[in-house]
């Protein structure tokens, strides 16, 4: 049963939810969604939606995947695990954690894929486990500056097994533009990105053919969807030895990638070389590579 309070709306939303509660709360959610996540354009259970509220720009992600909750939580409640999740997009060049009073994830974003370390935004995220029981895993990765302009700038990601051998997953991506991202924005809108779409269907063409979600909407589910989809192919490469989960993550990202016209942006080979060279740089450290 869902969680319930006889206090009062105030002192309800004061009180936190147990673990067990908050799993329940998402595979209701999972429930809720069962027509979306049943028939999609994707022809697997995956639901995106977008939203820009009081300007604050979120794009949020719900799939039911074939790895059970025991190989899941453990994966990915380790920080340092986020960072052979997080490598994985074409513009992300390095990525260090340092456990200690306050956990932290330092993740260095380009502009664009070839762009030199030292030309990257560094972003310092504060990483907390939320919550890790046997049935319901949340962590939330939170920075007061992102890159290019931008603030508040969060990662978030819930799970909670549906039964033996899937995980349901709620996963967002969030900031709140300044004013130099929205200008930035706005430029971007009206030249590369200008006929670059999301996922969301937002209307229907006289033959049925189906319109996207477009404009900054669909910039964030188009990241949303970069971040989850690295998150997919590290935990398919967790069965593989540790010498080939490297190779394996790689290849299995660009694969998803390239079923989404909307995401391709370098062809495989490139892609690899990039990324086993960005992998060499992590072996052996920032200082090195800069």
């Amino acid at each position: 049963m869902l969680r319930a309070c006889l206090l009062g709306a105030a002192l309800c939303a004061a009180i936190p939810a147990s673990p067990a509660q908050e799993a329940e709360a998402l595979r209701a959610r999972h429930e809720a969604l069962h027509a979306e996540l049943a028939d999609n354009q994707f022809g697997r259970p995956l639901h995106v939606k977008s939203s820009g509220a009081s300007g604050r720009q979120k794009g949020e992600i719900f799939a039911a995947v074939e790895t059970p909750y025991g190989t899941l939580g453990p994966a990915l409640e380790r920080m340092e695990h986020w960072c052979d999740i997080l490598l994985l997009p074409v513009n992300m060049k390095y990525c260090e954690s340092s456990a200690g009073s306050a956990d932290t994830l330092s993740l260095f974003v380009a502009r664009r894929p070839y762009d030199p370390l030292d030309e990257a935004y560094r972003v310092d995220f504060s990483y907390q486990v939320a919550a890790a029981s046997e049935d319901y895993l949340h962590v939330a990765l939170r920075s007061p500056s992102g890159p290019f302009g931008t603030r508040d700038y969060r990662i978030r990601l819930e799970a909670a097994p549906l039964d033996a051998r899937r995980t349901f997953i709620h996963m967002s991506y969030s900031y709140t533009p300044g004013v130099a991202a929205r200008m930035a924005m706005r430029f971007y809108l009206a030249t590369s990105g200008r006929d670059k779409v999301g996922f969301s269907v937002v209307d229907r063409l006289p033959d049925g053919r189906p319109v996207y979600v477009d404009g900054v909407r669909g910039v964030l589910e188009r990241n949303t969807m970069r971040y989850y989809l690295a998150v997919e192919a590290y935990l398919g490469a967790l069965e593989a030895p540790p010498w080939e989960r490297l190779e394996k993550r790689l290849r299995d990202w660009h694969a998803a990638i390239e079923r989404h016209p909307q995401l391709r942006e370098l062809e495989l080979g490139e892609y690899l070389e990039l990324k086993r060279r960005e992998a060499l740089r992590q072996e052996i450290g920032v200082t090195a590579g800069r």
